[in-house]
């Protein structure tokens, strides 16, 4: 399982002119699922997301995380960050899960992201094409992935 999780001043997902998610200060977590994962991925990364210390400290450090902060979080699916472009220009998602397996992980993702930080979660919706805006705050960006073993 892989996610990018961006810190954020703001951010919005919106399916066919409509906002379907939106968000204060935060993270806009990008969130694509492996063909192996499972609920072990998937709660090992609820916990890093949670947890993840990149957000300032009265020091200006990077060392609070989204619950130290009390911050937000955005959830949408996106199957493309397992594109792999190793061999020609066009990439394969051949690594990405099946809907049928995607789905439901990312749904629960979203809840138990949701359950620890004891506020909603938005997202957008599975599998839709999506316009999705932000204000990264820093920036900061963080690739977080969690093999199946």
């Amino acid at each position: 399982m892989i996610c990018l999780a961006q810190r954020v001043s703001e951010a919005s997902v919106e399916v066919d002119s409509v906002v379907t998610g939106s968000i204060g200060g935060g993270l806009l977590i990008l969130l694509g699922v492996h063909r192996t994962d499972t609920d072990k991925e998937l709660e090992w990364l609820v916990h890093k997301c949670a947890n993840l210390r990149i957000f300032r400290d009265d020091g200006g450090r990077m060392n609070r995380s989204l619950l130290d902060v009390q911050g937000e979080a955005l959830v949408v699916s996106q199957f493309t960050l397992y594109g792999n472009t190793d061999r020609g220009n066009r990439p394969s998602f051949i690594e990405s899960a099946p809907p049928e397996l995607a789905e439901p992980l990312y749904e629960r993702f979203a809840m138990n992201l949701s359950e620890l930080l004891g506020k909603p979660v938005p997202t957008g919706i599975f599998g839709a094409e999506m316009n999705v805006r932000l204000v990264n705050d820093g920036p900061v960006t963080i690739w977080l992935e969690r093999k199946a073993t």
